[in-house]
C-alpha cells in the first residue's frame, strides 16, 4: 500500500505512468475500443469507466502545458446518430486538473485517433459502456 495514490491506480498502471516522459501518449479506450489489438503495452481496468479512471490519472499525471490540446477525444462518426454525453463528463474532469479548461481539449477523427493510439505508450482499457469514450492525453512536466 501506499500513501495518495488511488485505489484504482493498480501496480501495473502505476508503473506505466512513472516511465512515461514528456510528450508520451496515454490511451484510454471504452468497452468497445480494440485496445487489445492496438496496444503496444495494454493495461486493464475492468471495471471502471473512462472519467473515474481519468481522474484517478491525473491525481499523478502532468498534462503538456507546450502544447495547445494535450486531450485528444474521438470525433462522432459523421451520420451517427449517437450523443455522447460521456464526453462532456471528461470534459469536466479535465477542466478540474487543467486551467485551459476545454481548450486543452481536441477532436480527432476515428481513424486518425486509432493511428494515435497504436502509437501511444500504453492503452488502458476500461469497461466504460457509453459510446465515444475513447481519449488520449500526452504527459507534460513536472516543475
Amino acid at each position: 500500500m501506499l500513501k495518495g495514490i488511488p485505489d484504482i491506480i493498480s501496480p501495473e498502471l502505476l508503473k506505466i505512468l512513472h516511465e512515461m516522459g514528456h510528450g508520451d501518449e496515454l490511451a484510454l479506450g471504452d468497452a468497445n475500443y480494440p485496445a487489445a489489438s492496438n496496444a503496444q503495452r495494454l493495461i486493464r481496468c475492468d471495471g471502471h469507466g473512462v472519467p473515474e479512471v481519468l481522474d484517478s490519472i491525473l491525481k499523478l499525471f502532468p498534462l503538456d502545458m507546450y502544447v495547445d490540446c494535450p486531450v485528444s477525444l474521438m470525433q462522432v462518426v459523421p451520420g451517427d446518430t449517437a450523443v455522447p454525453g460521456i464526453q462532456d463528463e471528461i470534459k469536466s474532469v479535465v477542466c478540474s486538473y487543467d486551467e485551459r479548461g476545454e481548450k486543452a481539449i481536441e477532436y480527432v477523427e476515428r481513424f486518425q485517433f486509432y493511428e494515435r493510439s497504436r502509437k501511444a505508450y500504453a492503452i488502458v482499457a476500461t469497461t466504460e459502456r457509453n459510446l465515444y469514450g475513447c481519449m488520449i492525453i500526452k504527459k507534460g512536466v513536472i516543475k
